[in-house]
C-alpha cells in the first residue's frame, strides 16, 4: 500500500509525533511509506503545490502526522489543508487517517478538525491515534501503537471507515444594517479580526458592534502584521516568554492587545475553524505559555458563517474561555436577526465590563487547567515563567495538599462501612452534609418578613 504521510509538525524530521510513524513503518516493510515534511516547507508548498500534487494521486492512504497545537492542529497544518482544498486534486475514495502526540489537551477536538476537513474531500476516514508524548518510549505506547495499526489496516482491507462528519450547507448571511453614532466614548475594546474586503457581511457586523457598544473600540486586523512565521515549537520563550522571531510580535501582544479591557473576534468560518491566519495568531501567542494571563477579561465573538454546525468548533471557543479563566460575553452571527445577536453581544459585553461577572469553570475548563497543572508542575525546571505564574496565582491545587478533608473522607468511610453505626445514622448523613448550606442560608436577612 501506498501510505502518504503529512507531517504537519514544523520540526519536520525532528518530530516527536513523526517517530511514531517511523516505528510502525519499521513494522510494516510491506508497505510503502512517503513522507512530505509540509509544517516544515509550508513556504514553500505555498509557492509551489505540485509535488504534493504528484503524491497524493499516487497515495493510497493519506496519514496526518503532527502535534496538537492550542486545541487543534498547528497553523503550518492549517494552511497545508487550504492549500490543498485550492489545489482541486481529486482524493476522494482514499483512505485517510491521523497520528497525533500531545498531552491530551483537546486533542479531541485537533482530531475532529482533522477528520471533519477529510470529509470534506471525500477521503474514507479511519479513527487516528492520539498518543501522549513519551508513550512511544514504553512498552505500553509501542503495544497501543502497533494495536491501532493492525485496526487501521484491518479496516481499509475491509472498507470500514467514519460514517461522514459534514453536511455541505449554503450560507447566506443575514446583514447588519449600521446604525449612525456620533457620540464620543470612553473605554478600550479590541476586536483581533482576519476580515479582508471581500468579508461583506463580517466587515457589517463589526461596524454594528462597534457603533452600538457603549466602549470605545479600535481594530486590529492580523492579515496586515508581518508575522514571519508559525510556532516552532522551539521552547525558546519557556524561561523568559521570549519569542525566537524578530517580529515583535510576543511585544506587541503584551503591549496592544492584552492591555485592552475585552477583546472581541471577528472570524468568517474557514475549513471548520477560525482560518490559518488566526490560527498562526493563536500558536504564537505560545509566548505566553500557558499562563492564563488575561484571567477575568471579557472576550467574544463575530462570526460569519454557518456557526450552529459546526460543533466542533463551538467546542473550542467555549474551551478557551474557560481554560483561560476568560468571561464568555457572547457569540453573534450572521445566520439569523443579526442585528439583534450583535445587539445582545454588546449588551453583555458591557456588563461584563461594569460587573466582571466571573462564573465557576465547568468541565473544559477544570479539565484544562488540571492537565496544564501538573504539565508545568513536571517541567517547573524548564517553563521556569510558567511554573512562577502558577505558584504566583495558587494554581496548584494538587488534592493531596487537602488532608483535613482526606482524613475527614476516612472517618466517614470507616463509619459506612460499619453497619451498626450505618444503620443508627439514619438520615442523619444528609441531614449532616446539608449543615454547612443551611448555615449560609440562614445568614440571609428574610425579606419577606420586612415586607
Amino acid at each position: 500500500m501506498n501510505i502518504l504521510v503529512i507531517n504537519g509538525s514544523p520540526k519536520g524530521q525532528n518530530s516527536i509525533t513523526w517517530q511514531t510513524v517511523n516505528y510502525l513503518e519499521k513494522l510494516h516493510p510491506e508497505h510503502s511509506f512517503v513522507t512530505i515534511h509540509a509544517g516544515q516547507q509550508i513556504k514553500k508548498l505555498e509557492r509551489d503545490f505540485s509535488p504534493v500534487i504528484r503524491e497524493m494521486e499516487k497515495a493510497e492512504l493519506v496519514l496526518f502526522s503532527y502535534p496538537v497545537y492550542t486545541f487543534i492542529a498547528p497553523y503550518q497544518l492549517h494552511r497545508f489543508i487550504e492549500l490543498l482544498k485550492e489545489s482541486g486534486v481529486d482524493v476522494s475514495g482514499k483512505f485517510a487517517t491521523q497520528i497525533t502526540t500531545s498531552k491530551h489537551f483537546y486533542d479531541v477536538t485537533a482530531h475532529r478538525y482533522v477528520q471533519d476537513n477529510c470529509c470534506d474531500l471525500g477521503l474514507k476516514y479511519i479513527r487516528g491515534l492520539s498518543a501522549d508524548m513519551d508513550d512511544l518510549t514504553v512498552k505500553k505506547g509501542q503495544l497501543e501503537a502497533q494495536n491501532w495499526a493492525d485496526h487501521l489496516f484491518w479496516c481499509i482491507k475491509n472498507n470500514y471507515y467514519e460514517p461522514v462528519t459534514t453536511l455541505t450547507v449554503q450560507h447566506t448571511p443575514v446583514m447588519a444594517k449600521v446604525p449612525v453614532v456620533t457620540k464620543e466614548k470612553q473605554g478600550d475594546v479590541v476586536i483581533v479580526t482576519t476580515a479582508t474586503e471581500t468579508d461583506v457581511s463580517l466587515n457589517a457586523m463589526i461596524d454594528r458592534f462597534r457603533a452600538v457598544l457603549p466602549a470605545a473600540t479600535r481594530v486590529v486586523n492580523l492579515n496586515d502584521y508581518p508575522f514571519s512565521g508559525g510556532c516552532l515549537g522551539c521552547f525558546n520563550c519557556a524561561v523568559d516568554g521570549k519569542c525566537i522571531y524578530k517580529d515583535g510580535f510576543d511585544d506587541f501582544l503584551r503591549g496592544q492587545l492584552q492591555t485592552a479591557q475585552a477583546i472581541i473576534y471577528a472570524f468568517a468560518i474557514k475549513d471548520h475553524s477560525m482560518g490559518s491566519r488566526f490560527k498562526l495568531y493563536d500558536d504564537r501567542q505560545f509566548c505566553n505559555g500557558h499562563r492564563t494571563v488575561t484571567m477575568g477579561m471579557p472576550v467574544g465573538y463575530l462570526i460569519s458563517g454557518r456557526y450552529s454546525h459546526e460543533a466542533n468548533l463551538q467546542m473550542i471557543l467555549e474551551g478557551r474561555a474557560q481554560v483561560g479563566g476568560n468571561i464568555l460575553a457572547g457569540i453573534a452571527t450572521d445566520e439569523a436577526d443579526t442585528d439583534n445577536a450583535v445587539n445582545m453581544l454588546a449588551a453583555n459585553l458591557s456588563y461584563s465590563l461594569k460587573y466582571k461577572n466571573t462564573q465557576p469553570a465547568n468541565f473544559y475548563g477544570v479539565g484544562g487547567m488540571k492537565i496544564f497543572r501538573d504539565l508545568i508542575w513536571q517541567m517547573q525546571g524548564m517553563m521556569k515563567a510558567d511554573h512562577k505564574f502558577y505558584k504566583a496565582h495558587g494554581q496548584y491545587d494538587f488534592p493531596q495538599k487537602k488532608p483535613g478533608r482526606m482524613i475527614a473522607m476516612y472517618r466517614v468511610g470507616a463509619m459506612l462501612a460499619n453497619p451498626k453505626i450505618k444503620a443508627k445514622m439514619g438520615n442523619n448523613m444528609n441531614e449532616g452534609m446539608l449543615m454547612p448550606y443551611k448555615k449560609v442560608l440562614d445568614s440571609i436577612p428574610d425579606k419577606k418578613e420586612k415586607q
